[in-house]
């Protein structure tokens, strides 16, 4: 199984675990800067040096080396699993990638066909219901998840614990997960913790939002996407994030968590 999702910079200063839809592509450029005074010019995932990730055959000796030894500081970041599914309908199910093409191939076309959801035409710039389109988009996620049809579920809306606990289960610690909702702060905790060649001022790095512009705007506040048979369906896929990284079930409109980050308890839990 190794340490999937891992990236670590040439310096092995520090070892991050990547969640999708949680920051990925800003935390990547900044351990790229770290470590060469520069970004990365495109799409850091599209990256193939200059950074160490688990994808990258040559990487991966060093990384699981690193890692069982604990020999770099380990982190990961997490988002409020209500606006990480809206933020993964928009840019994944809507919007147009950067290669020019829908995600995934025939899945747009499947999901049309079987849940009758809307995507707001060939380019995305169609009026649409974006509510209800949404709400059968959530159905075929749990589905996904569930029972694993029509598809296998996909790494941008699988649950966070998902790709947090392999890191665990294979070996690895976490000295930090913090909230992409307190980015500055949680960010500036890992920096602090770690020597690297070129300092990063967190004041002066840009957002590298890479899903930002793919798909329609979102049209209405977080919570009138979620309705009680909704929030039923996003509890039973993301019971599990919910409880470990604090956020607030209740109230789809507090993005923000509720509670602090218990380390022990998500080793504990995520180990077995």
């Amino acid at each position: 199984m190794g340490f999937p999702g891992t990236w670590m910079t040439e310096s092995e200063s520090v070892v991050y675990r990547v969640v999708p839809k949680c920051a990925c592509s800003t935390i990547g450029q900044i351990l790229f800067y770290s470590d060469h005074g520069a970004f990365f010019d495109g799409d850091i995932h599209d990256s193939t040096a200059g950074l160490h990730k688990w994808a990258q055959p040559e990487s991966q000796v060093l990384i699981e080396k690193n890692v069982k030894e604990h020999a770099s500081y380990a982190f990961t970041c997490v988002r409020n699993p209500y606006t990480r599914i809206l933020s993964s309908f928009f840019d994944k199910i809507c919007g147009i990638q950067r290669n020019g093409r829908r995600y995934r191939g025939n899945l747009v076309p499947m999901l049309t066909q079987k849940y009758g959801i809307e995507v707001g035409g060939e380019d995305g710039t169609a009026e649409f219901d974006q509510i209800r389109s949404f709400r059968r988009f959530l159905l075929f996620a749990r589905d996904t998840i569930r029972w694993r049809r029509p598809m296998e579920p996909d790494i941008h809306w699988s649950a966070m614990s998902g790709h947090v606990s392999t890191f665990i289960v294979n070996g690895g610690r976490y000295d930090s997960i913090f909230w992409t909702e307190a980015f500055n702060d949680g960010m500036q905790t890992v920096l602090d913790s770690i020597e690297t060649p070129h300092k990063v001022d967190l004041a002066t790095i840009p957002r590298f939002n890479e899903s930002e512009g793919h798909g329609p705007k979102r049209l209405h506040p977080v919570e009138d996407y979620f309705d009680d048979l909704s929030m039923h369906l996003v509890y039973e896929i993301y019971k599990r994030d919910f409880d470990l990284f604090k956020y607030d079930f209740e109230n789809p409109a507090n993005k923000m968590p509720v509670g602090e980050i218990d380390l022990d308890e998500v080793h504990a839990k995520l180990g077995d």
